[in-house]
């Protein structure tokens, strides 16, 4: 009687891995890995030499301090952040030509100092508090003058939004955790 042989039902593997590396260096080289963005900042220019002091009325000076326990003193004073936007604003323009804010838009500076304690979440939503008061006056200043939202003039115009309420924060040096000055 004559036996038959019967084929195994087995699947050879052995190139399997070779298949799997290969795919892994396919995905490896077509994938984009998206870095984050972080606070996009106009640097100024780098220079060897030491820049010359500029004399600025302390009027003009819009100082916000973050201590270690993440509260604010702005000008002295304690405030909380959500005020923080509209007292910006307000000391930008100065429209009741209070003596103690801001002569001109063109002359504030907002400084910002924190504290080496100072948490990150706190600094971003003061720096974003800052963002969000120069968006909002050059948006208002492009629907009085234009009659448009910023987006919607041109860059031109924008330019000259930007140039008459320049965006000018100043970060000083940050302070040893707990120290006072």
């Amino acid at each position: 009687m004559a036996t038959r042989h019967r084929p195994n039902n087995e699947i050879n593997a052995g190139s399997m891995a070779d298949i799997a590396f290969l795919l892994l260096i396919f995905f490896l080289v077509t994938t984009t890995i998206s870095e984050d963005k972080g606070i996009l900042v106009k640097l100024p220019p780098w220079t060897p030499d030491q820049p010359e002091p500029t004399d600025v009325k302390q009027r003009n000076v819009y100082s916000v301090l973050i201590n270690a326990n993440n509260e604010l003193l702005v000008r002295k004073v304690p405030m909380d952040i959500k005020d923080l936007k509209s007292s910006v604003k307000n000391f930008i323009i100065n429209p009741n030509n209070d003596v103690s804010l801001s002569e001109d838009p063109t002359k504030a500076v907002i400084s910002l100092k924190n504290d080496r304690g100072t948490k990150y979440k706190t600094y971003l939503e003061v720096y974003n508090e800052f963002r969000t008061a120069y968006n909002e006056l050059w948006e208002e200043m492009a629907l009085s003058r234009y009659g448009k939202s910023l987006q919607e003039i041109s860059v031109a115009q924008q330019k000259q939004i930007k140039d008459d309420i320049p965006l000018v924060i100043s970060e000083a040096e940050q302070t040893a955790f707990g120290e006072d000055d």
